[in-house]
């Protein structure tokens, strides 16, 4: 009796074929249109610029440090073994800081340079040769999508291409739409989509090859993934359907013999 039911065995061959697919080289390849040894020069002159909400670290010292210490928020005091710490300024919605001594200083849109000169220029009549550090602390980049390890990842510099962001993730996965990539960014609350092609060289010239503050880059399936997410959740159907087949058929054949 059970000679004649078709082994499951069979059947797990056929459910595996249906429901995977290959995806071709054209869809998972990167810079296919390069050569050996090819030369190309990327004259970007990208440098970061501050934005509203951003959160902003300024260390403001000098050869006198009772001097520049008023130039300088801090938390806390230093009893009890605790040290002090200092505090960030937050860009308002009107794009500025609120800076000790100084006041009011509008900052979005300077770039962390600018924002040094304009910081030294403003200290001169207070401190002989200041040193600035300036450091963005809430530089954050966001990748969701076909790839191997969603999230939202730190950037400790003041640049990061999207092939870093895309690493930071553990690359796309192989279902990813390497053609097609969506970059999202804000300005001042609108929303700027840009897509960039991965698989071409000229993507470095790309506006969003280097990514801003909070920018989230989305990458879509491809025709092959979305043809298997398809088939993956019709897969328990399709057993479940083979297994009542199966009972079927063996109660029917047990019955007539």
């Amino acid at each position: 009796m059970l000679k004649r039911i078709i082994p499951l065995r069979y059947i797990m061959c056929f459910l595996l074929v249906l429901i995977t697919s290959c995806a071709s080289r054209k869809e998972v390849v990167y810079f296919q249109d390069t050569g050996d040894f090819e030369t190309l020069v990327n004259n970007s002159s990208f440098v970061s610029k501050f934005k509203v909400d951003d959160l902003v670290s300024i260390h403001v010292s000098s050869l006198n440090p009772e001097a520049s210490a008023p130039f300088n928020l801090m938390r806390g005091a230093a009893e009890g073994g605790f040290q002090p710490q200092q505090v960030d300024y937050l860009v308002d919605q009107a794009g500025e800081i609120d800076f000790p001594v100084i006041g009011k200083l509008k900052i979005e849109g300077l770039s962390p340079d600018e924002l040094r000169l304009l910081l030294r220029d403003r200290l001169s009549e207070y401190l002989k040769d200041p040193i600035i550090n300036i450091r963005l602390r809430n530089f954050t980049v966001t990748v969701l999508g076909a790839v191997n390890s969603p999230g939202t990842y730190p950037v400790n510099g003041e640049q990061v291409t999207i092939l870093e962001a895309l690493g930071f993730a553990g690359d796309l996965n192989i279902r990813g739409k390497r053609d097609n990539v969506l970059v999202i960014r804000d300005f001042n609350g609108t929303k700027v989509y840009t897509r960039v092609d991965l698989t071409k060289k000229n993507m470095v010239k790309s506006p969003v090859y280097y990514l801003t503050q909070n920018d989230v880059v989305y990458v879509e399936l491809n025709k092959s993934g979305i043809k298997e997410t398809s088939l993956d959740a019709r897969a328990g159907l399709y057993v479940s359907i083979v297994s009542v087949l199966i009972t079927a058929t063996a109660i029917f054949l047990t019955r007539n013999n």
